[in-house]
């Protein structure tokens, strides 16, 4: 049986991405190396992401949720419990501002994935874990262009997390293969990218790799 890592990849995708295309960038990342989670992340301004943008979500689920569980890896939604729901993705992941913890659950069922967002709050993150969260979320810990920096916490709130919580913890924000040790070492369970990988200059595949090599890397120092 294959040891788990003491910190994996969480993959987030693009805001944007034509399905015809990303499809198959999605299944050369998975097969280039051990991923935990793939959250199908599609942001639109305004009401469009609740109401028009919907249909697009679904098309993308339904394109890409098989992928991900083909290769045993969990696929979630952002922000859309009922759209995960309906159809069969393993859970959603709630920001602060979006669905409450209590209704995402209901939505999703009692043993699907509710990941929550918590910035650099130490509060929110205990709520969270009192609610019954799955894992929580901290981030932005570097500067990111997907999307506005408006929290930025110090990699020890990972390790006050890990010392006091069985509860997994996710980092997120500008990370990459460069930067993300600190994240590891200070207790990071896993590391949640965007960039790093779907814009590798060599493809998500050498970028699932490079990253996999700097979480190795950062354990063993």
């Amino acid at each position: 049986m294959t040891d788990i890592p003491a910190c994996r990849l969480y993959l987030v995708t693009p805001p944007e991405l034509d399905l015809g295309t990303f499809a198959p960038r999605l299944a050369e990342a998975l097969d280039a190396g051990d991923v935990a989670c793939v959250q199908l992340r599609l942001k639109a301004p305004g009401d469009a992401y609740k109401t028009a943008e919907a249909d697009l979500i679904r098309r993308a689920c339904d394109v890409l949720r098989p992928i991900a569980q083909a290769r045993e890896v969990a696929f979630i939604i952002n922000d859309r419990p009922d759209i995960a729901a309906e159809t069969g993705c393993d859970g959603v992941h709630i920001g602060q501002k979006d669905t409450v913890y209590a209704e995402a659950r209901r939505l999703v069922g009692k043993d699907a994935i509710v990941g929550v967002t918590c910035h650099d709050s130490r509060h929110s993150a205990m709520l969270a874990g009192e609610q019954g969260a799955d894992y929580v979320a901290f981030g932005a810990f570097y500067p990111t262009l997907t999307k506005p920096v408006l929290y930025q916490p110090d990699p020890d709130i990972l390790e006050w997390w890990s010392e006091i919580m069985e509860i997994p913890c996710v980092a997120i924000g500008g990370i990459t293969a460069q930067n993300c040790a600190p994240l590891v070492r200070a207790g990071a369970d896993f590391i949640a990218v965007v960039t790093a990988v779907w814009n590798h200059p060599d493809g998500p595949g050498a970028g699932v790799k490079a990253l996999n090599a700097a979480i190795k890397r950062a354990l063993e120092d």
